[in-house]
């Protein structure tokens, strides 16, 4: 028989391996990239703690040994420990399906902290040793209240300078939310996305200008990823490609589309680190700092006290317990149940809420908040 009229053998299709299924499993309950990689790095280190046993063979007797390793042997922090519990209970109970008994593994306690809080000086100075988009990225967090991950994914249609507000866009917990736009930042802003827009013209000139879009956006409408509106208001300076679109998505090698992500966090954590360093301060500061703790005592105090004079950089007040309001469309903050219960001597809790700067610049507009 001539050799070339064989049929070629017919190969049986290899079952998908067991992090290609958690991925997959993951992606199906849409859990973000960020947790994905986490969970399956947890999942990879249990494996090899058990000297490469396969989580099948294995039990609650195994994740109670693993667990107490890492509070007792490696001193993980609690939140660690919650992590690498979550993902353990991800791979049995959703990709295995195998109950687990109640675990009596050794818990790590989770301690409560007090926020860093810089005053007003001390964010100035180190305002004052940043430049360029690193500083406006700064200057967005102290001002807004945003998270770094929610200014990273900034994109150019959730920017409304007429409100003066940002749309932050699948926040924590998938959900979105307003933050009003300090008046001084809008120039540097609409600086920033004069450059976007540029950067973006050349994308497109040469084949490319393409971004990532959530869900099946991309399928409903095939050329909106190439529209200035979803570009990233702060996109990377390199062309990359998205780890979920490779055919393995642990391999090295990367056959999806080339597109322009946005820029990675990392950077913006090293440029605060760094001019912290420059300003000689001890405190432990991060961008975390600016997002979240240096900017709760103006939302308190502006929802509290009349006397309060929040300025788009911030307030003078040292408290070291912060409350903190959350924002409305056009500037004004709803207080919280503990703010009423400490409110200052002399002022009325009923009385209208006091607006921040930038509540005053909508009614300018003549905007009712």
């Amino acid at each position: 028989m001539n050799p070339s009229n064989q049929k070629p053998a017919e190969t049986t299709p290899q079952p998908p391996k067991l992090l290609d299924r958690v991925r997959a499993k993951m992606r199906l309950s849409h859990y973000s990239i960020r947790t994905e990689e986490s969970y399956v790095q947890w999942i990879t280190r249990f494996i090899l703690f058990h000297d490469k046993r396969h989580p099948n063979t294995m039990g609650a007797a195994e994740i109670e040994e693993f667990l107490t390793h890492l509070a007792v042997e490696a001193h993980v922090a609690a939140s660690t420990q919650n992590q690498a519990l979550s993902a353990l209970l991800f791979l049995y109970q959703k990709v295995l399906e195998i109950e687990l008994p109640l675990l009596n593994a050794v818990r790590a306690r989770r301690p409560e902290r007090l926020p860093v809080v810089l005053s007003l000086g001390e964010v100035r100075a180190i305002f004052d040793r940043m430049d360029g988009v690193h500083l406006l990225m700064a200057q967005l967090l102290y001002g807004t209240g945003m998270r770094l991950l929610e200014a990273c994914r900034l994109r150019v249609k959730d920017v409304d300078f007429a409100r003066h507000q940002l749309m932050v866009r699948d926040g924590k917990g998938e959900k979105d939310r307003v933050v009003p736009l300090p008046k001084k930042l809008a120039p540097a802003l609409e600086q920033q996305l004069d450059r976007v827009k540029s950067l973006h013209k050349k994308d497109v000139a040469v084949g490319h200008g393409r971004v990532w879009l959530p869900y099946a956006y991309a399928e409903k409408w095939p050329e909106a990823d190439r529209e200035l509106g979803w570009q990233y208001a702060f996109p990377s300076s390199r062309l990359s490609v998205d780890p979920r679109e490779s055919v393995r998505p642990h391999s090295r090698e990367r056959k999806g589309v080339l597109r322009r992500h946005h820029i990675h966090e990392n950077m913006q954590q090293k440029m605060v680190k760094r001019a912290v360093l420059a300003c000689g301060f001890a405190k432990r500061v991060s961008c975390h700092t600016f997002g979240t703790a240096s900017r709760r005592t103006c939302w308190k105090r502006a929802t509290t006290s009349a006397r309060c004079k929040a300025r788009p950089l911030g307030c003078q007040h040292n408290d070291d317990i912060h409350t903190r309001g959350e924002p409305r469309a056009g500037g004004g903050a709803k207080p919280a149940r503990s703010v009423v219960s400490r409110q200052e001597p002399g002022v009325d809790a009923r009385a209208p809420d006091v607006r921040l700067p930038f509540a005053r610049i909508a009614s300018r507009n003549g905007e009712s908040s």
